[in-house]
C-alpha cells in the first residue's frame, strides 16, 4: 500500500501478538484515512505467511438505520459517535478472540447506505483479528472503554487538507454535484475527522502520511 510499509507494519504486529492464539488489532483513523485499504492489505499479508489466518471487521455495520436517525433527528449526523450502535460494537469486541464458535456481524454498504445483518464472520481459525473503524482509540466516554478490548492498537495520521479532498471526493463518487460534495464533507465529515485526530488515545502503533 502507497505510504505505509508494509512489511515493518506486520513485523511488529507479529512480534507484539508473540504466540497468542487469537490477536484482535485496533486500526483506527479519521473518516478517508484508508483504514479499510490498509486492514485488506495487511490481512492480505498476513494470510500470506505459513499457517495464519486474519480478516477484517468494519466497526461501519453497527451505523444506526436511517430510519432510526430520522427518529432521533440525527440524519445529519451519520457518521458520528451518537449514530453508532455503540452497545452492539462492545458486545462484538468482547466476543472476539473469546468464542470457540463463528461469530457474525453485520456490514455497511455505501452504495444501498444500510447495513445488511450477519453478512461478516470470524472463525475460531481466524488467528489475527483487524477491527477497523473511526472511533476505536477515542478518548470519550462511553468509547474509551473500548481500548481495553485490544490486544494491539494502530492509528493512522492523515493531513486535514488531504482528508478534505479525500472526504469530497467520496460524496462525488456517490453521484452528488460539486457543491453537495463540498456542503456534505465540511458539515458533517470533517468535524467527525478532527474529533478523531485530536480525541484519540495514544495507539501501540502510529501511521504517518504526510
Amino acid at each position: 500500500m502507497a505510504g505505509f510499509d508494509l512489511e515493518s507494519i506486520v513485523a511488529n504486529l507479529l512480534k507484539a501478538r508473540e504466540d497468542q492464539r487469537q490477536y484482535v488489532v485496533a486500526i483506527a483513523g479519521p473518516p478517508a484515512s484508508g483504514k479499510s485499504t490498509l486492514s485488506k492489505a495487511l490481512s492480505n499479508h498476513l494470510n500470506g505467511i505459513n499457517d495464519l489466518r486474519s480478516v477484517v471487521v468494519p466497526m461501519d455495520g453497527f451505523h444506526l438505520d436511517n430510519d432510526r436517525l430520522d427518529d432521533l433527528s440525527l440524519r445529519h449526523r451519520k457518521g458520528a459517535p451518537e449514530t453508532f450502535d455503540f452497545n452492539g460494537f462492545a458486545t462484538l469486541l468482547r466476543r472476539l478472540g473469546r468464542s470457540s464458535q463463528a461469530i457474525y456481524y453485520p456490514t455497511f454498504d455505501r452504495v444501498l447506505d444500510k447495513a445488511i445483518a450477519g453478512k461478516g464472520v470470524v472463525y475460531p481459525e481466524d488467528q489475527v483479528i483487524l477491527v477497523e473503524g473511526n472511533y476505536l482509540l477515542l478518548d470519550v466516554q462511553p468509547w474509551s472503554q473500548l481500548k481495553a478490548l485490544f490486544d494491539h492498537s494502530i492509528f493512522i495520521n492523515i493531513p486535514i487538507d488531504v482528508l478534505r479532498s479525500r472526504l469530497i471526493q467520496r460524496w462525488l463518487d456517490l453521484d452528488h454535484t460539486p457543491e453537495e460534495a463540498k456542503a456534505r464533507a465540511l458539515s458533517n465529515d470533517i468535524p467527525n475527522a478532527a474529533l478523531v485526530c485530536d480525541g484519540s488515545i495514544k495507539a501501540d502503533q502510529l501511521m504517518s502520511l504526510d
